[in-house]
């Protein structure tokens, strides 16, 4: 049985077509289970290691405080009615608190808090640099309703119970600091594009 050339040409279109179609669902499938990546505005926001110091001095904060001090809360629940924006640059101006007023009476605390206070310095000037003014939020209400919580519980024991929910205000910083959705793609499709005119 000998087949044609009409019937080969119609043969290998339909096969064409169809491993076209096939391409397109893995294709859309892998963007779909694999959205764009958000940027976090600094690196250390998405270094594992420092998360795991973060998680490791809050918990040794913790073992330290007193019973009555375990139903408190210093860190004010974060209005997701806002832009991320403004509640990364608000937790900015905590992060700022603690590294001037927290972190420098508990150093000697912790084995990796030199290394902390560097990485948390880093997040600080690189949210400042992003556009986050962090006097801005100086007089907002978690900031004040924070630092008069702190001061109520007074000294020592304030700090230790600021540095125990050091965690809180990491993974804040870490879930609202990223450029949004449209800049990612941007600069994802920039470096992309960037990567492929060097090849």
């Amino acid at each position: 049985m000998q087949l044609d050339n009409a019937t080969i040409l119609s043969c290998l279109r339909s096969a064409a077509a169809a491993l076209a179609v096939l391409f397109l669902i893995g294709w859309t499938g892998q963007v779909v289970s694999h959205p764009v990546h958000q940027v976090h505005l600094s690196p250390p926001l998405n270094d594992p290691k420092t998360h795991e110091d973060i998680r490791e001095l809050s918990q040794h904060a913790q073992r330290k405080e007193l019973e009555e001090d375990t139903s408190i809360r210093l860190m004010p629940r974060v209005n997701t009615d806002q832009k991320h924006m403004e509640i990364c640059c608000l937790h900015a101006n905590i992060l700022n608190f603690y590294l001037n007023n927290i972190l420098h009476k508990y150093s000697e605390e912790h084995p990796s808090m030199h290394k902390l206070q560097t990485d948390l310095h880093r997040v600080s000037s690189d949210l400042q640099t992003q556009g986050c003014n962090v006097t801005h939020y100086h007089d907002h209400r978690n900031a004040v309703e924070f630092r008069r919580k702190l001061e109520r519980m007074e000294g020592e024991r304030g700090i230790n119970k600021a540095v125990g929910e050091i965690d809180i205000l990491f993974t804040y910083l870490h879930d609202f600091c990223k450029e949004p959705r449209a800049a990612a793609a941007a600069n994802a499709t920039g470096a992309n594009a960037t990567g492929a005119a060097r090849n």
